[in-house]
C-alpha cells in the first residue's frame, strides 16, 4: 500500500465530497486507502460519502474528538507507507498526490513533507512556520521575517526547489509511517491548533526532516467556519501554544509567554480602543478585533478556564 489518506470531517458535507473527488482524481498510478474520520456530524456526511465512494473506509464518532485524536483512530489502522494528512477543506490538485510520493521516495530522511497551500483565487498561504519561541510570540512575526529571512522564511519569498523547515501546516501533509512509527501518533493533549507543528517538532527532535514543496498545490478553505467564534477559536489557539510551550520549551519561556501575553493583550486591546475612538466606532475590522482582545485577556485574568474554548467540538478544523 502507498498511501493511507485521513480526512477528518465535521458537519462539511461537500466540502468532503469534493476532497474526496479530488483525491481519487489524482491518484492514478498509486495504491491508495482512504479513511474518512467523521466527528459527530449531523449534515449527513458519512452517508454521502458511503454513498458517492463506497471503497472509503469511514470511522464515525458520536462527537467530535478534535483533530488529533480523530487522526490517530486512523494512523492506527492504515497499512500505507506513507499517510496523507489531509483537511476537508482541501482540494488537491493534477499531480499533487504523485509528486509528493516521489519526493518521499527519493528523500528517505524527510518525515514529514506539505506543499503550497493556495486560496480559491490563486492567493498564496501561508504553508510553514517557525516553531513558536518567546521571539516569534512577544514580537512582530512580520517584521522578524521581514528583518531575518534566512532564519524566518516566508510565504512573500518565491521558492523554486523544496526547502527544509521547521514545521508545516496540517491541511496536507504527507507522513512517513517508518517516522510514525519511530516518533509515536499526535499527540492527543491538542484539541485543536498547533497538533503537527508539536509532531514536526518530535520529528526533527528524533532526526527525520520537514519540507516544504513549493512545486506541489493544493487549494485550502482555511478553516473559515471558526470565523463563526472568533473568541473561542483564539482562546483554543492560546491553550494549545501554552501546552506546546510546557512541553517542549520549560518552565521559565511558558511563565514569561504567560505573562507577556497579557500585557501585549492589554497594550493592544488599548490601541484599538484608541483607534475605536478615533473612528466613532464606524470600523468593523476595529470592533471585531476589539471583542477578541477582550475575550482573551478576560480568560487569562479568570486564569485560563479549561472549560472555555472549542474544546467542546463545535467548529470543524
Amino acid at each position: 500500500m502507498d498511501v493511507s489518506v485521513i480526512i477528518v470531517n465535521w458537519n462539511t458535507r461537500e466540502l468532503l465530497l469534493n476532497c474526496l473527488s479530488s483525491v481519487f482524481a489524482t491518484a492514478a498510478g498509486l495504491e491508495v486507502e482512504i479513511f474518512v474520520v467523521d466527528n459527530g456530524s449531523q449534515d449527513g456526511s458519512s452517508d454521502a460519502a458511503r454513498k458517492q465512494f463506497p471503497g472509503v473506509t469511514i470511522i464515525q464518532n458520536d462527537r467530535n474528538l478534535g483533530f488529533a485524536r480523530a487522526n490517530n483512530q486512523a494512523l492506527a489502522r492504515g497499512a500505507g507507507r506513507y499517510f496523507l494528512l489531509l483537511n476537508s477543506d482541501a482540494v488537491l490538485t493534477e499531480g499533487a498526490l504523485p509528486g509528493l510520493v516521489a519526493f518521499m521516495d527519493r528523500t528517505p530522511q524527510a518525515g514529514i513533507t506539505a506543499c503550497r497551500y493556495l486560496d480559491i483565487d490563486g492567493g498564496r498561504q501561508n504553508s510553514f512556520d517557525n516553531f513558536p519561541t518567546l521571539a516569534t510570540e512577544l514580537f512582530n512575526k512580520t517584521i522578524l521575517k521581514i528583518l531575518f529571512p534566512s532564519r524566518y522564511p516566508s510565504k512573500r519569498r518565491d521558492y523554486r526547489e523544496p526547502i527544509e523547515v521547521e514545521s508545516v501546516i496540517g491541511a496536507c501533509m504527507m507522513v512517513r509511517a517508518a517516522a510514525v512509527g519511530s516518533v509515536g501518533l499526535l499527540d492527543e493533549d491538542y484539541f485543536f491548533f498547533l497538533e503537527e507543528t508539536d509532531w514536526c517538532f518530535r520529528m526533527r527532535r528524533a532526526g527525520w526532516k520537514v519540507y516544504h514543496l513549493p512545486a506541489i498545490s493544493v487549494f485550502h478553505l482555511q478553516g473559515k467556519s471558526k470565523e463563526k467564534s472568533p473568541v473561542k477559536a483564539w482562546i483554543e489557539y492560546y491553550r494549545s501554544l501554552y501546552l506546546f510551550f510546557k512541553k517542549n520549551r520549560g518552565s521559565f519561556s511558558y511563565y514569561v509567554l504567560r505573562a507577556g501575553k497579557v500585557l501585549k493583550l492589554m497594550a493592544n486591546l488599548l490601541l484599538v480602543a484608541l483607534g475605536i475612538g478615533c473612528t466613532l466606532g464606524i470600523n468593523k475590522g476595529l470592533m471585531r478585533r476589539f471583542r477578541i482582545y477582550r475575550g482573551l485577556l478576560e480568560w487569562h485574568l479568570r486564569g485560563c478556564p479549561g472549560d472555555e474554548g472549542l474544546a467542546g467540538g463545535r467548529l470543524d478544523r
